[in-house]
């Protein structure tokens, strides 16, 4: 493993015979730290603990699995999982932030980028655009471990004893930061109306991500619930409509 020299300069002294004064000078050779296998199988067991469980809580719910079905299904003691969370609703949460730091932040870049690329002067439809887009990309991608945590993030919004807090806490940035260039886009536009347009926005994409499979039987196979690349191209214009129709 390479090495780094580290130069620190420990104090300065008066130079015997002399006035000046001297740096004295250490150098010290310092290893970077190794990450060692114990540490590797402890992240390996962490990402299969919170795989399994957002996997049995998108389909059950919170209180449909307990800390035992979480085990038997990476195939671990149930004790291992008491001594890495206190309870069920702390590995939950853990579940529900791990991928919730990741769309936080991709949404907000987009934001951030659009409003640039657009020179301050953000029209609703981009603005949509780029808050949604972002976001269903994850879920067309990012495998069935995303697609798991659309429906748990459907859940969890429709939760109001504590979802509510968990939404809150993972997602009011980004939120009010649409929000903003929203207001943007619709200056004349009485507030409330932009936020009822959020509220039903928000509406349309949870059913989205709960992938119930009603849209499938109504339309006798036309539409599917879990075509994210069919909504991804529709969704940011049927809701642009709608804003424009309520704030004018």
């Amino acid at each position: 493993m390479d090495t780094i020299t580290r130069v620190n300069i420990v104090a300065q002294g008066l130079t015997l015979g002399g006035s000046g004064l001297k740096d004295r000078i250490v150098t010290e050779t310092v290893k970077p730290k190794r990450v060692t296998r114990k540490a590797e199988q402890r992240a390996e067991t962490m990402e299969q603990i919170l795989d399994a469980a957002e996997d049995l809580f998108s389909k059950h719910g919170l209180y449909g699995v307990t800390l035992k079905d979480v085990a038997k299904q990476v195939g671990v003691h149930h004790t291992l999982l008491n001594y890495y969370f206190a309870d069920k609703k702390t590995l939950f949460d853990a579940v529900f932030s791990r991928r919730a730091v990741v769309t936080s932040e991709l949404r907000m870049k987009a934001l951030d980028d659009y409003e640039e690329a657009c020179g301050g002067k953000p029209t609703v439809e981009g603005a949509l655009h780029a808050f949604l887009d972002t976001d269903l990309d994850l879920y067309i991608k990012g495998g069935e471990g995303w697609k798991n945590y659309a429906q748990l993030t459907a859940q969890v919004a429709n939760t109001p004893q504590w979802g509510a807090d968990l939404m809150d806490e993972h997602f009011d940035p980004v939120v009010l930061r649409l929000i903003g260039l929203l207001q943007k886009a619709l200056p004349d536009s009485a507030p409330e109306d932009i936020f009822w347009g959020y509220h039903f926005l928000t509406g349309s994409l949870m059913l989205t991500l709960a992938r119930t499979g009603r849209i499938d039987k109504l339309s006798g196979g036309l539409s599917h619930s879990d075509d994210f690349v069919a909504v991804k191209q529709r969704m940011a214009s049927f809701m642009a409509a709608g804003f424009l129709a309520i704030c004018r």
